[in-house]
């Protein structure tokens, strides 16, 4: 079953990862951020990631570790790989460069603020900016490593439920697309190299995709699929609460955040219902 969805499961993180150069993409054919959408947008991205992880990823961990090694046995280990999973990302977080943050909000008109001040500015205030956009990029490019482990899980496990959480990642992916293009474009100058920073932050998702299958896939059984499952369930509500919420916050007002995240969550529930 899992070969039938190796390709679908590749694709689908690969698309995940490159939206972070639609952030920088965004810089091209847009003078101004549309700061309501971002906020929806977001807040979208947050409730489907956390509906799905809670609702069907954490299920389906439960069920697979019960099947493996017993009812008793199998919830805790679901519930420990769950918190296991929300530990990694924490200490990524620690372990990343903490330069600039590279989840803070960013506006696309940054990118058309006079750059060229930057540059004929004092060499070591533009070398202090394009070092921002290189920690950044790293720190994202860190960040996206599990997420594409994340998604080319769940792909590979269900299609359907792959394609859900890859667009959820894919949108929370934009503006950390922009985060990296900003401090980059001020320094040199550039969009080629905003652009090409950008993209390649995303890149470390199908990277992910690769070290999931080339790795993990040889151990791949009941145990396994539900221990890796339930630590990505983990991981995206980690991610939802700590990085997609705060930013969406940022760019608009509360209400418009809410109303994300609970659009976010009745459309998967209605994908699940419907395609399940």
């Amino acid at each position: 079953m899992y070969s039938e969805n190796l390709l679908t499961a590749f694709m689908l993180t690969m698309f995940a990862g490159l939206a972070t150069g639609i952030g920088s993409l965004l810089a091209f054919f847009s003078k101004q951020t549309s700061k309501r959408f971002l906020a929806v947008a977001l807040g979208f991205s947050a409730g489907v990631m956390i509906y799905v992880s809670m609702i069907e990823i954490f299920v389906k961990a439960k069920d697979s570790l019960v099947a493996a090694v017993g009812e008793v046995r199998g919830y805790w280990y679901t519930t420990i790989a769950f918190f296991c999973g929300m530990f990694l990302i924490t200490l990524i977080d620690k372990l990343v460069p903490d330069f600039e943050n590279p989840h803070e909000a960013h506006e696309v008109s940054e990118l058309d603020c006079c750059p060229e001040k930057s540059i004929s500015s004092p060499k070591s205030d533009a070398g202090k900016l394009h070092r921002m956009g290189i920690f950044s990029a790293i720190a994202i490019a860190i960040h996206n490593f599990p997420e594409g482990i994340a998604t080319f899980t769940a792909a590979l496990q269900d299609p359907t439920l792959g394609v859900s959480i890859a667009v959820a990642i894919a949108i929370h992916n934009i503006p950390e697309g922009i985060a990296v293009s900003v401090p980059i474009y001020y320094s040199t100058g550039s969009r080629r190299k905003a652009f090409m920073y950008s993209f390649l932050s995303g890149m470390s998702e199908p990277v992910g995709a690769i070290f999931g299958y080339f790795v993990l896939m040889p151990f791949f059984n009941d145990t396994m699929f539900g221990l890796l499952f339930a630590g990505v369930a983990g991981i995206m509500v980690f991610i939802s609460l700590d990085q997609l919420l705060p930013a969406a916050e940022k760019y608009g007002e509360h209400h418009l955040c809410t109303y994300g995240v609970v659009s976010g969550m009745m459309i998967m529930a209605l994908s699940l219902l419907l395609f399940s």
